[in-house]
């Protein structure tokens, strides 16, 4: 086994308590990597990547706006990647050395319905475990398209659309995970998820990642986008987890 998975999987940086709220419930809010007085600053970063972007890096969906790969735009972005407690939870749901396989910047509409409750890895996938994060760069709340989880499901097979016949529709067990602005919300990425409507005349921005086994299939070539300067700043270990 890798040394630096067996130095991370030894640590401590993740609270007991908010393991075992992970490994229970499937997800888990945690205090991010960003000082509260350094929010101001990762959300002007935020809005000028999302302003900034290539028509080709952008995807409109029904009810959210994503940038691709934030990692190749700002080093505002850097330490989410290495953020200790984070890497800690991604030893523990995937339990084997694995790497970064997305990270990009998200918007939830104004007045926008909710999510469709899915995952993002079934749990007889190939491509599974997977361990999801959301940086909040808004505060998620109840009005502004926080997102729900049903707590426990990702110990399960089934996924929403195969059993509820509105997966859009509240869910009966389903939980908010709601927090501060800089809060990072971690999961099981086989746990039934979704953001809640945004009713508010807001956006609400996150920047969202995933980390998979270290011989699966990313979803971002971290190796396009990384440019000589910005590889010669990259530690040790967020090389590994990168890939490059």
């Amino acid at each position: 086994m890798c040394d630096w998975f067996s130095v991370l999987a030894s640590g401590r940086e993740l609270p007991i308590d908010a393991a075992s709220l992970l490994q229970e419930r499937g997800f888990v809010v945690l205090p991010g990597p960003v000082p509260s007085d350094r929010m101001g600053e990762l959300a002007n970063a935020y809005d000028a990547v999302v302003a900034s972007a290539k028509p080709d890096d952008v995807k409109i969906g029904s009810t959210s706006t994503r940038v691709s790969d934030v990692l190749s735009r700002g080093s505002e972005f850097d330490a989410l990647c290495v953020f200790p407690a984070l890497l800690e939870a991604s030893c523990l749901v995937i339990n084997q050395p694995f790497k970064l396989s997305s990270l990009h910047a998200r918007t939830v509409r104004p007045y926008t319905p909710a999510q469709d409750l899915h995952v993002d890895v079934q749990r007889d996938s190939t491509d599974w475990p997977l361990l999801g994060f959301i940086l909040m760069v808004d505060e998620f709340r109840p009005d502004n398209g926080a997102t729900r989880f049903v707590p426990g499901s990702h110990r399960q097979l089934d996924i929403p659309a195969d059993c509820i016949s509105d997966v859009r529709a509240d869910h009966a067990g389903q939980v908010l995970a709601c927090g501060a602005a800089g809060s990072l919300l971690v999961f099981h990425g086989s746990t039934w998820h979704g953001h809640s409507a945004n009713l508010s005349s807001n956006p609400r921005r996150s920047i969202q990642g995933a980390f998979i086994p270290q011989g699966g299939r990313t979803g971002t070539d971290f190796t396009a986008g990384m440019g000589p300067e910005r590889r010669a700043r990259l530690g040790s270990l967020a090389r590994q987890i990168l890939g490059v």
